[in-house]
């Protein structure tokens, strides 16, 4: 019988958004080696997010009209319970708050953070709360107006979405409703472009796609460290962060050199760097640690690669699932 603790969902880019995938893609891992379940056709579904409780699992259809989509978690074949518009253009990123209230998505084209009240069902309970932003960075390519990243929801029943073109993370109180935060947005360092980021113990690490660092921020966000994601002397986009489960390590994906580097997190929250790992494939997009491996959707080379976790360290890669421009890989909820 398939549980969650071995099966993964697969999201990534198709035809009519730039890439080669078919949509949603369900596997089960098998002595180290990933095994197709089901596909369904889906129209780019970048990202991915389970909710907390119900079988359910979103996914941003990045586009420039933008869509937002639900579908059963049913490993015989996601079937699609509702979908409509992201509220901007070409959404990037979800996530849901830990009660299942809420659904927040980052729109990258236009920076408009959409946040979505999810009924009993776990379905889209009305129109969506838009919250548009203003702004640019010093990168005239990449920082001409805002571009909302990643939503984030931390403790205080806050939310927070990096924000690559205005160099900002931007805050959001949720209450009965969703509002902006009262202490503002947080700026970090000027040219940076944050795009992902993670938590531990009241610190904040948050990946420069621009810049090619990870920033270590305290609770109330002054900078503590500042160390370069790769080794590597040539171009460095970072793509996702995460915090081992075990709270010991700090992943961050590289693309261009393509690896995956590993950093010790210190008692004070600092960062050391331990190891720099190939990640089997090229531009990787996204990772994720599930039991004792780490699997990485690596977009340009059209696989899922996994690496076997030796003490919180990736090993050499093995086995390669070949999927079209994957850009989300989530292990399914236990």
């Amino acid at each position: 019988m398939t549980s969650g603790n071995d099966m993964l969902y697969i999201g990534g880019y198709t035809p009519e958004t730039g890439g080669s995938g078919t949509g949603l893609t369900v596997v089960r891992e098998d002595g180290g080696t990933l095994k197709t379940l089901a596909e369904t056709a889906a129209p780019g579904p970048s990202f991915l997010a389970f909710h907390p409780r119900l079988p359910v699992v979103y996914a941003v259809l990045e586009s420039e009209e933008g869509g937002v989509a639900a579908y059963s978690a049913d490993p015989e074949g996601p079937a699609l319970l509702a979908d409509g518009a992201s509220g901007g253009s070409y959404p990037c990123h979800a996530a849901v708050d830990p009660s299942g209230t809420w659904l927040s998505v980052a729109n990258y084209g236009d920076g408009t953070v959409a946040i979505f009240r999810l009924g009993s069902s776990g379905l889209f309970d009305g129109r969506p709360r838009l919250f548009p932003a203003e702004g640019h960075g010093p990168d005239p390519a990449r920082q001409a107006g805002p571009h909302a990243h990643q939503s984030t929801f931390g403790p205080g029943r806050t939310l927070y979405v990096t924000d690559l073109g205005t160099d900002r993370v931007r805050r959001f109180t949720m209450g009965a409703e969703p509002v902006p935060h009262p202490g503002g947005p947080v700026s970090v360092a000027p040219g940076m472009g944050p795009r992902h980021m993670a938590r531990r113990d009241g610190h904040w690490y948050v990946g420069g796609e621009l810049d090619g660092t990870i920033r270590v921020y305290d609770a109330e966000w002054h900078e503590r460290g500042v160390v370069p994601a790769t080794e590597s002397t040539g171009p460095n986009l970072i793509s996702h962060l995460e915090v081992s489960p075990d709270g010991r390590h700090l992943y961050a994906a590289n693309r261009g050199p393509d690896t995956v580097a590993v950093f010790g997190i210190d008692g004070d929250g600092g960062l050391t760097r331990v190891a720099e790992v190939g990640s089997g494939g090229l531009w990787p997009r996204h990772f994720t640690v599930a039991g004792d491996h780490m699997y990485v959707a690596n977009q340009r080379s059209d696989n899922v690669v996994t690496l076997p976790l030796r003490d919180g360290v990736p090993g050499p890669a093995g086995p390669a699932f070949e999927v079209g421009s994957p850009s989300c890989v989530l292990p399914a909820p236990a």
